[in-house]
């Protein structure tokens, strides 16, 4: 398995505008996500996760191509080394967009997020100014960029609730566009925001029984109604 190739251009000037222009926009939300550990996918290294006053460990990963590193080392194509519902939050930072398997990364991200889990998914919107600039950027790459409003539909059908998505920062990818400090309609980038329904529970209901009390009038300790599913 190769290593992942790091591309520049998410540590140049013009993306991390736009990355900080969503990070702005997702702090509100991301500081009401209690728990105990979050996951960070990058598409490009260096990325710090937020600071967050109610989640306190952090897993890391980089995506490129078909690989992950950071603090695993694993082919895309493979189930992450975790357990179901590990994490309470997980944020797809423009990894969708250089994996050359999203929807495996997707269907993982899913399987590891706890029930009641927020999944935040960041990315370049494919029908905006940036989007010719990233495929001039990125020529030769066989991946590309998604719809979010086609990544709320795949959510929405693996059971989870899409509870926000907004356009944010500069409509063009220089390095000295104002950057809007509220949502854009032009915006380069997006925001996806779903939550992790929970676990549906089958209510138990009491089958009603005669019962033959014995002649002094009084069950045994060990008699119990039966309950049934």
């Amino acid at each position: 398995m190769r290593e992942p190739r790091d591309s520049g251009i998410y540590t140049g000037t013009a993306l991390s505008a736009l990355q900080a222009a969503q990070s702005r926009a997702l702090l509100p939300a991301l500081q009401r996500c209690a728990g105990s550990h979050g996951l960070l996918v990058s598409a490009g290294s260096g990325q710090l996760p937020p600071a967050l006053p109610l989640l306190s460990h952090w897993t890391q990963l980089l995506v490129r191509g078909p690989c992950y590193a950071g603090d695993i080392i694993a082919a895309i194509d493979e189930p992450l080394a975790f357990v179901d519902d590990a994490f309470d939050l997980i944020w797809l930072r423009h990894v969708l967009e250089v994996a050359d398997d999203f929807s495996a990364v997707l269907h993982e991200s899913v399987r590891v997020l706890a029930a009641g889990g927020t999944l935040v998914i960041t990315g370049i919107h494919p029908i905006s100014a940036w989007a010719p600039w990233y495929y001039w950027q990125e020529r030769g790459a066989r991946h590309g960029l998604h719809a979010p409003s086609r990544l709320a539909r795949n959510l929405r059908r693996s059971g989870l609730r899409v509870t926000g998505m907004q356009r944010v920062g500069s409509a063009w990818p220089r390095r000295a566009a104002p950057v809007p400090a509220s949502p854009y309609p032009l915006g380069g980038g997006y925001v996806l925001l779903a939550q992790k329904q929970g676990t549906l529970v089958t209510p138990l209901r009491l089958r009603t029984e005669s019962l033959h009390l014995p002649a002094n009038g009084r069950l045994s300790p060990s008699a119990q109604r039966k309950l049934t599913a």
